[in-house]
Parts: structure tokens; sequence; C-alpha cells
């Protein structure tokens, strides 16, 4: 429905400097800036992909409210209907989507302004295949024997991306491209981690086949560097950005945090395709463009533990193993080895200390009382509990085995 070399705003970027005081009126003159009704048919309905990267609240990780409210209030105020809005989640195997609306504070804006919402994982909704105009990279091979399949309500419809900035331990930056991989694809998404970047650019392809218009808000107010998205490092950069082009606002998004786009493979191929411009060079800039000159240095290379060991899987000594460890009935052991080192080590150790510093600043107080006023963020996260509980268990079950077997030995002698 999309013609990727001839849409309106392809090659651009609007860009604006925020504040805590100015951020809904902000984002309005940033969308107005882009243009965003030459691309979003007011006939259709619009989905608002909102990002999840975690379902605790964590500083540059998810879709912030205030970028929620600032795009809903923008719309309906330039005459879309309330009714074709659709607030769109989707959850992965390590993260609740639901318990990520309400304390991300998504489902507090939804409520507000009364819009529908759409979740990918219930049961009711229906998956079909998808049959490609033109030649995959990599999404029939992954899926050989199985199929694409995509949502149906999907089809004939605008999407409007809520990416925030920050860098990922696969992709070494994440923005609106990335934003399609939770919704497009179901639970089977991690069989593409190993070949993530073509599965991006497999994904924008199909966007572009099945939607009737895309458009990008981006938020840098809080920015994420190092292993993301949930293990970042959060820096208050005030910056919004917005584009009807994936490519471009990610290739943008990229060479601000200091991570050269054509580098990142996922942007070059969309580029060399034909789906954008990836090439900063070729992006022109709309609204505070010096903005667009600064370089923050961000750190985009780095892994947790966690990720390591994904990385080895993928692409390493483990790769011999990836089908029986990701493919098979075993596949749980990696949710739970995810959700302890996430939940239980990361955040309570490490996360909670960040996310208590960012809440002290403006922005942290925005969320508090704006978005949170009857209650404190993350209540009930960040407990050690757990961990020393099941570390305790784990060298109890150790301990034992190692007395059974010393007896076993003496028996025997």
């Amino acid at each position: 429905m999309i013609d990727p070399k001839n849409f309106p705003g392809r090659g651009q970027v609007a860009i604006l400097r925020t504040s805590p005081e100015t951020v809904l009126d902000d984002y309005a003159r940033l969308m107005h800036l882009a243009r965003y009704e030459d691309n979003l048919p007011k006939d259709k309905d619009t989905l608002l992909k909102i990002n999840i990267s975690w379902q605790i609240w964590y500083p540059s990780c998810s879709t912030t409210p205030w970028q929620l409210e600032a795009v809903t209030k923008t719309l309906l105020a330039d005459g879309y209907a309330r009714e074709k809005l659709v607030a769109t989640h989707n959850d992965t195997v390590v993260v609740n989507g639901q318990e990520g609306q309400r304390n991300n504070r998504h489902k507090f804006v939804q409520d507000k302004y009364n819009l529908k919402t759409a979740e990918t994982y219930q049961k009711d909704v229906e998956w079909v295949h998808y049959e490609p105009k033109q030649p995959f990279l990599v999404l029939d091979q992954v899926y050989q024997g199985h199929g694409v399949h995509i949502p149906k309500f999907f089809y004939d419809k605008n999407v409007l991306h809520l990416p925030t900035m920050k860098t990922h331990v696969f992709t070494h930056i994440t923005g609106a491209m990335k934003n399609a991989f939770g919704g497009l694809l179901d639970e089977k998404r991690h069989w593409t981690h190993s070949v993530i970047d073509e599965t991006l650019v497999d994904l924008l392809q199909i966007q572009q086949d099945i939607h009737t218009g895309i458009f990008a808000v981006m938020d840098g107010t809080l920015a994420g560097e190092g292993p993301g998205p949930r293990a970042t490092r959060w820096h208050v950069k005030n910056v919004i950005l917005a584009s009807s082009d994936p490519v471009a606002i990610d290739a943008a998004a990229a060479k601000i945090m200091g991570v050269p786009p054509m580098n990142l493979r996922f942007i070059r191929a969309a580029h060399e395709r034909g789906l954008g411009v990836g090439d900063p060079r070729e992006i022109k800039f709309i609204g505070d463009a010096d903005a667009a000159d600064e370089n923050w240095h961000f750190s985009a290379y780095e892994n947790t533990f966690a990720s390591w060991g994904q990385y080895q899987i993928y692409h390493g000594f483990l790769h011999p193993f990836e089908h029986a460890l990701l493919r098979t009935p075993i596949v749980p052991w990696s949710y739970a080895a995810s959700n302890f080192y996430h939940n239980w080590y990361w955040y309570p150790f490490i996360g909670k200390p960040r996310a208590q510093a960012a809440l002290k600043t403006e922005w942290g107080r925005l969320l508090q009382k704006k978005y949170s006023p009857d209650k404190p963020i993350n209540l009930g996260y960040g407990s050690r509990k757990p961990f020393y509980t099941a570390t305790a268990g784990s060298a109890a079950a150790a301990l034992a085995l190692l007395i059974g077997a010393f007896l076993m030995t003496r028996r025997s002698s």
C-alpha cells in the first residue's frame, strides 16, 4: 500500500528540544513539522504501537506516558476519530504486557482518553499467513515449514510507532524499525535473533505492504546507553524526533547517539533496498536542526551476562545447539534464566538505584506527579529476597549433591 521509494516525508526527520513543562505542545509541533497527516489517512484506524521492553518502569526502556499522551492528544485535536485510535500492545516470552501497561503508566493514559486497546497475545486474535510480494531476506528461511504469520487486524490500518532512544544488545540501537518486531511476529519471534538485522528489514517490507500509513514519534527525553533495552544507563537529553520514514528516524537517532548509521546492518540493508533513507548525508532535518549535530558518544556494543549467553547461542560456541535450546520443549529454561537475571538480580541490585535516581529528575517528578499520583512508581518491585532465596536453595542443592557423592564414594571404598 505504501510506495517505499515515493511517500510523503521520505528522508526527512523533524527534531525538537523539549522540557517537562512544554512536552505535550512540543510533540504536537513536532508532528506538524513532520506533516504526519500526509501519511496517516483519517478514514483508517490508527494503531498506536506502544513499546514495552520491560513490565517494570525503567528510564529510557519503554514508551513514555507523555509521549503516548501527546500523540493521542494531537491526533484527537486534528480530527482523528477517537474510536479509530487503537493502543496496540504485544508481550514477549519474558515480559508481561498487561503488567507493563500498568507499571509504565500507559493504561493511565489509555483510560484518560478512553482509547480502544488491542493486545496481540490474546487468544481471540487471528494470525494469518503472509505471502511476501517481494522476496524476503530471511523470514521465509527462519519459518520454513511453518510460514510467516501476522495479526489479521494489522491489515489496512495506519501504524504509528512510539519507540524511545536507546542502544540495544543485538541491533546496537533500537527505534522505529525494531518496534515492529513485537507486534508483527508471534511468540516464536526469538527464532529470528540470529538474523535480527535482516528480520527488521523484512518486517518493514511487510509494513509497507499491509499498512495504509506509517509514522514514528521517538522519545529522547531520557535516553538509554549500554546493554539495552533493559540494562541501560539513562541520560537526560530532552530531544524528540518524528518521521514518516522509519529508516531515516532510526539513522538520525543512531547518528545522534554516536553510532554511524550505515555501520548498522539493518539500516544499511533497508537503505540499499530502497525502503527508506539511512545515509545521514541524505536526511533533511526540520526544526531544531542543530540538535541533530550532537554526538552523545553512547556505548552501543555492550552486553550483560544474560545477553552474552544469548549471543553464544546465536553466533558463538553454542550455536550448533540453537535449535535444541530454543525450538524444543526445553525452551522455557531460557525464559526462566532471563527473568532470574533481570527481575531477581539486575533490577534489585543495579537497576532499582538507577530508577530511583531518575525519579528525582524533572522527568521523574513529572512521571510521579502527573501519571502516577495515586501510588509510587514500581511499588512492590525490587526486593532482593527472591535472589537470596534462590541462591541459597541452589547452594543447598549443590551441597547436598556433593555430600551424596562423597558418601557414595566412601561406601564403595
